[in-house]
């Protein structure tokens, strides 16, 4: 087999970054509350790195799915980054990784085999669970692209192999080391963040067509590009990426929410589902820090879209034809 044939993910996945205290801390029990809200809408994939929080969303993801049976949910996670004793450390928090933890760790890039193999024992102790369905190997354009496509993932590949994990992959929200990496290793899936969405889809003019031609599956991430498309009534003042929002961009996305509006179909519904009419789209991954959130993403994945919507917004010229 090859390409996105050795593992069959779901459609819906939830994205632990939040209980990872991204963006605010979260106790305990709220996180649990989150997950349990993940499993009773019916989600089944869970994706957690050892970026988010510094290793506390591998470690509360895992408390969770333990008491869960095994062969009930598809888990992936992510290498590149080793978490090491911080010696800077003086009490602070991970505030400049967006993350509401102590900076007591601190992360260390290393894409050499035994990096590779050695972070994915250590996420295997922090999730308490052996088995790990995917692995990606996480934004290696921010440390050496070049050197991840020479010896990350042919270490990833190594690991497929062995039989330590079913599939391997990258995450990635840049288009070029996306399209590389596809294009020089056997990949299974790759996680395609805020690249293939709704409002913007520039994975579609090298990644999708490279996923296409070796079989490669997708992953969709941040769909709603840092919440923009998370609302039916968007805002001017909402973040975009890491600063305001361009104005084509705005007015993009008014377009969008007029056809929307038009059709009788939340804009959150019709961003969650866009990616997913792609053939090399296998699945869409949300986030998430309150239940009702996740139990609201569940019922908009499920939401019959009239196929009118898409040909309007493809006449438009907003999405692809």
């Amino acid at each position: 087999m090859s390409g996105s044939d050795r593992l069959s993910v779901p459609r819906l996945g939830y994205g632990a970054a939040n209980v990872g205290n991204l963006f605010r801390e979260l106790s305990d029990d709220e996180s649990w509350a989150v997950l349990e809200a993940a499993w009773d809408s019916g989600i089944r994939y869970f994706d957690t790195a050892p970026h988010y929080g510094l290793g506390l969303s591998e470690r509360r993801l895992g408390a969770f799915l333990q008491t869960k049976p095994r062969d009930d949910y598809v888990l992936s996670t992510k290498v590149g980054r080793l978490l090491r004793p911080n010696p800077d450390h003086e009490g602070g928090l991970d505030t400049a990784n967006d993350f509401h933890v102590p900076d007591d760790l601190r992360r260390v890039w290393d894409f050499s085999a035994d990096g590779i193999r050695t972070s994915l024992d250590e996420s295997r102790e922090r999730l308490g669970i052996e088995r790990i369905d995917l692995l990606y190997l996480h934004d290696p354009e921010r440390h050496d692209l070049d050197l991840a496509l020479a010896e990350a993932l042919p270490a990833l590949e190594q690991l497929r192999a062995d039989g330590q994990v079913t599939a391997v992959g990258i995450g990635s929200m840049v288009t070029d080391a996306l399209a590389a990496s596809v294009r020089s290793a056997d990949l299974d899936l790759v996680m395609v963040a805020g690249r293939y969405t709704l409002l913007e889809q520039p994975a579609a003019v090298e990644v999708l067509p490279a996923c296409r031609e070796t079989g490669t599956g997708i992953v969709a991430a941040s769909v709603f590009n840092s919440g923009l498309l998370a609302s039916s009534e968007p805002r001017r003042d909402g973040r975009y990426e890491y600063g305001q929002l361009p104005d084509e961009l705005w007015e993009r996305l008014l377009r969008i929410a007029r056809v929307c509006a038009e059709h009788d179909v939340p804009l959150p519904a019709a961003a969650i589902q866009f990616p997913l009419q792609s053939d090399v789209v296998r699945s869409v991954v949300v986030g998430g820090s309150r239940p009702a959130q996740l139990a609201q993403n569940a019922e908009y994945a499920s939401l019959e879209i009239p196929g009118a919507l898409w040909d309007e917004l493809a006449a438009e010229g907003l999405i692809p034809a």
